[in-house]
């Protein structure tokens, strides 16, 4: 019995040093960035020689950085909104839907998961320049709103495959009609993959940068095609310290949602207990 023990335990061990080398080899870039931002140096220096805010100055003090930045933000909310609507309908459609071609149209709503960016990028180029949308904020998030929506629909389906329906036909039992049991039965339950699925779409959206290569133009740039263009004819170290801005940005989204997450379970087993009681 304990010659089985020993070699289960060398295998966790080597499991755990395993996941501990790809941690680090995928948190390393970030303890490089983040000094480097603090440099007080013209040009990328690692390790600095010293600290400064110099280059979190020059971002927050030039409208060259912060307009993109706002435009990026502008298409990413307008477009996490857009997804999480439709992402929403459509996956009570492709769940709960009985109708033939089911399968052929979640294929293809789900294909922009799968086909290169590139190509994309450049069909919705020829297709928005005839509809004179480019260099437009609406043209940004049509052109955001088919990449991110895929991954709203995947979380939110995954919510209402384990979603018990006979608690909507209690509450309509009782006299609550679609909306209302939607708003204070299904929308509970199914609130961490819709909120899920909106983290998602944002951060997808404001990270993007091949399709805003192609539609975004000269009058809104997002902070992604800013970053990229510095990097071609200048690079300076303003550019890691909006990396490591953005590090920050995307670790609070991450604990929001989890907080977020963590109280949704909690109020649903209040809610179940009270029910059992």
């Amino acid at each position: 019995m304990n010659m089985g023990y020993r070699p289960a335990k060398i295998l966790d061990f080597a499991l755990l040093a395993f996941c501990l080398l790809v941690f680090w080899y995928l948190i390393f870039p970030i303890l490089i960035i983040i000094p480097i931002s603090f440099s007080p140096s013209d040009f990328l220096q690692f390790p600095p020689k010293g600290l400064s805010l110099r280059w979190y100055r020059a971002y927050f003090g030039s409208s060259e950085w912060l307009d993109p930045t706002w435009q990026s933000l502008k298409v990413a909310v307008l477009t996490m909104i857009l997804s999480t609507v439709l992402g929403t309908l459509a996956a009570f459609g492709l769940v709960r839907g009985r109708f033939r071609g089911k399968n052929l149209i979640q294929v293809m709503i789900l294909s922009p998961m799968i086909i290169p960016q590139i190509i994309f990028a450049i069909g919705a180029y020829f297709l928005f320049a005839n509809w004179h949308i480019i260099g437009k904020t609406i043209g940004l998030v049509l052109g955001h709103l088919p990449l991110v929506l895929p991954f709203s629909i995947v979380t939110i389906s995954a919510s209402l495959y384990g979603f018990d329906v006979s608690l909507e036909e209690a509450a309509q039992t009782l006299g609550a009609n679609r909306l209302r049991t939607f708003l204070h039965v299904t929308y509970p339950i199914i609130q961490p993959g819709i909120l899920a699925g909106a983290l998602f779409a944002f951060i997808i959206s404001f990270d993007e940068l091949i399709v805003a290569l192609f539609i975004c133009g000269t009058r809104a740039v997002t902070l992604p095609k800013r970053m990229f263009d510095a990097l071609r004819f200048e690079i300076s170290p303003v550019i890691a310290s909006i990396s490591s801005l953005l590090i920050v940005l995307s670790i609070l989204v991450l604990l929001g949602f989890t907080i977020l997450k963590n109280r949704s379970e909690k109020s649903g087993v209040k809610t179940g207990r009270s029910r059992a009681g």
